[in-house]
């Protein structure tokens, strides 16, 4: 079959799609777009997570049929004109990725958090980033990443925002 969906703001096309096919995968091996990491493939670790019309979803768990005409957004999408955004500069400047593994996902997450609650309390945090594991960091570093992320968003002229 063939899917259409809106991915990073520009329709796309897969085609031979089979129909139980992971929207992860069409994005990945199709579309080319590989920063939504395979790991666990079971919704259980969120390193493929994407937000689907504004939604975290673990890209794993949703067959690609089911974004026919629905918009993605994967962590290329956070940086659309190779900028990076405020919240992927957080990240680095506190010292949130190691491995990189867990890091997609957690961005697309901790974005879709900030965009819903420009200030968010730690227990805030805790349970946007709930379903994204990290082996590394002992998140400490990462919860830091976000609040910095939201110091910095909330310092920006409103059309500044990344």
């Amino acid at each position: 079959m063939r899917v259409r969906l809106t991915v990073n703001g520009r329709l796309r096309e897969a085609d031979d799609v089979w129909e139980g096919e992971s929207l992860l995968y069409v994005l990945r091996e199709r579309l080319g777009l590989p920063g939504s990491k395979n790991a666990c493939e079971q919704g259980e670790c969120g390193s493929c997570t994407v937000r689907l019309d504004g939604v975290p979803v673990c890209a794993c768990l949703v067959a690609a049929g089911q974004a026919e005409g629905r918009e993605v957004v994967t962590v290329e999408g956070l940086a659309p004109e190779g900028e990076l955004s405020t919240v992927q500069k957080a990240f680095i400047d506190a010292g949130a990725v190691q491995c990189g593994f867990c890091t997609p996902g957690l961005l697309v997450a901790a974005d879709e958090l900030l965009d819903r609650e420009p200030k968010p309390a730690d227990a805030d945090i805790r349970e946007a980033l709930s379903g994204n594991l990290c082996r590394c960091t002992g998140y400490e570093k990462i919860m830091d990443a976000v609040r910095l992320a939201a110091a910095r968003r909330s310092a920006e002229p409103e059309g500044d925002r990344a």
